[in-house]
């Protein structure tokens, strides 16, 4: 039997009903409307799990952003109707795009299980988990919007002094392809809380749910040309939006060589104003006093969460020698259990990686981990011969020096390492160029505390792992990026502070 009528009713939103097949929305969002490229030329999106052509893609190029980013100046010139909206009317904007959100949460969910690869649904994290943060993130930052507040300045003299908390201008955003529609949050929400107009450009690996997206901005009825989205690659719309001297500033999410190059474009233009979440090679240590069930769960939780595909992924555990062959033992346990399968079968916990590319990426660090004498104890190949799926990898007899031990995998690949205290392990995890994350496991909070003041990282996990809330700040030291997003703390990425004096020098 079908689905009763009802029931259908209830999660089919105005994205309609999702289908395999599609069709699905492929064009370039700009000033309100959905346009081919410039050029005409598109690029095929993939499925993963079947190495099939869902469908063809706008190839941007520095056109389609010369005509995305003029909309976005328009839009924030003076007495357009986005800067002369209250504050509480981006506010109500942002809650009815999250309530439009909700109301397409099985479409958005399953699309981006298609597009990306990650389950749709399951027991524990999927594409669903991804649709109830996105949700949250844009409420959270709604609430932000009419509470933007500047403060009054006790200065010499008979002035009166306040500063006030401006939009920044037109932002340009570059999203990654691991979290498309959580990565668009995290930037769209402090953007539009703060008034700012946005030019986004999606990853050219998962581009259609950041579309499917602008069909909501525009049903709930956000003035043209506030966002605008692309879709295509680095070099050829990435970076002539990044040197754009109409944008005020870019706020990247990727990886740290781009990152670089985001830094110089920024120079070489009008030094817009830049913000970084770049790689890491995060360190989980395990204490002899950890409890091993706790410890195993942050760093399977912490590696293979999104097939590994995650920036703060904990891809150096650290363990003590008392405790090593017992924790190896049952991380090797808890990996075997781990079910790999395509992304809509619902007891699937592990999909395939993004392409191909991606897949030929962590098969060949997977081959150095071997061949440099690291232990292979699970995993360590594909699964299946159709799609882009590799096993969850656990290595034992890591070193320090072996290459799966000292550079981002970004793929289901746990390296496990021995350490013999705490003064040593904290000087063997700060050594690293990276600072995103770290984590501690310890049934001693005091010692735990310590060690994380000692740890050169933005987010540190005490006795868990990939814990996310859009009120709590993320961020990287070191090449790991700068500014933050997430919480108060991602409001000041898109603001000017503005001071203003005046003479108290009224006569009565």
């Amino acid at each position: 039997m079908g689905e009763p009528a009802a029931k259908r009713a209830r999660t089919v939103g105005s994205l309609g009903e999702f289908n395999v097949a599609g069709p699905f929305e492929t064009r370039n969002f700009i000033d309100g409307e959905f346009v081919k490229s410039q050029s005409g030329k598109t690029f095929p999106t993939v499925n993963p799990a079947t190495e099939e052509v869902i469908a063809h893609c706008e190839d941007s190029n520095s056109a389609d952003v010369d005509l995305a980013v003029a909309a976005a100046k328009a839009a924030f010139a003076v007495g357009s109707p986005w800067r002369e909206m209250n504050a509480t009317g981006r506010r109500d904007l942002m809650l009815r795009l999250a309530d439009a959100i909700e109301e397409n949460k099985e479409f958005l969910s399953r699309l981006e299980a298609l597009d990306n690869g990650k389950p749709w649904k399951n027991a524990a994290y999927s594409a669903q988990t991804d649709l109830h943060l996105v949700i949250q993130c844009y409420r959270y930052y709604a609430g932000w919007a009419d509470k933007l507040q500047g403060k009054t300045i006790p200065v010499d003299g008979k002035m009166f002094c306040y500063t006030r908390h401006e939009p920044v201008g037109v932002v340009g955003q570059i999203i990654p392809w691991n979290f498309p529609l959580l990565m668009q949050a995290w930037k769209l929400g402090p953007a539009l809380a703060t008034g700012c107009t946005v030019v986004m450009k999606t990853s050219e690996k998962t581009p259609l749910t950041g579309l499917a997206m602008c069909k909501l901005i525009q049903q709930v009825g956000f003035p043209k040309g506030v966002v605008n989205v692309l879709s295509g690659f680095g070099p050829s719309a990435g970076t002539p939006l990044a040197l754009h001297n109409d944008v005020d500033k870019i706020a990247f999410t990727g990886s740290s060589p781009v990152g670089h190059k985001i830094m110089e474009y920024a120079a070489q233009s009008n030094l817009k104003r830049v913000s970084l979440e770049l790689g890491g090679k995060s360190p989980l240590i395990v204490m002899p006093d950890a409890d091993i069930d706790q410890a195993v769960t942050a760093a399977h939780v912490g590696l293979f969460l999104n097939m590994g595909q995650c920036c703060c992924a904990s891809s150096r555990v650290f363990v003590h020698e008392d405790i090593y062959d017992k924790f190896v033992a049952a991380a090797v346990k808890r990996a075997k259990e781990w079910k790999v399968g395509s992304q809509f079968d619902e007891s699937s916990l592990h999909g395939p990686q993004v392409d191909k590319i991606q897949f030929d990426r962590v098969m060949g660090y997977i081959e150095k981990g071997k061949a440099e004498g690291a232990k292979c104890l699970t995993g360590g190949t594909r699964h299946g011969s159709k799609g882009f799926f590799v096993e969850p990898t656990v290595f034992a007899d890591v070193t320090d020096d072996m290459t799966i031990a000292r550079e981002e995998i970004f793929g289901p690949v746990s390296s496990i390492i021995k350490f013999k205290d705490a003064k040593e392990v904290l000087r063997r995890a700060n050594n690293t160029k990276y600072g995103l994350a770290a984590g501690i496991c310890s049934r001693d909070i005091g010692t735990a505390l310590a060690m994380s003041q000692e740890l050169r990282a933005g987010t540190i996990w005490i006795n868990c792992y990939d814990n996310f809330d859009c009120a709590g700040p993320f961020g990287g030291f070191k090449e790991s990026g700068h500014g933050r997003e997430l919480g108060e703390y991602g409001l000041q990425n898109y603001t000017e502070i503005k001071t203003v004096y005046i003479p108290v020098d009224g006569k009565f």
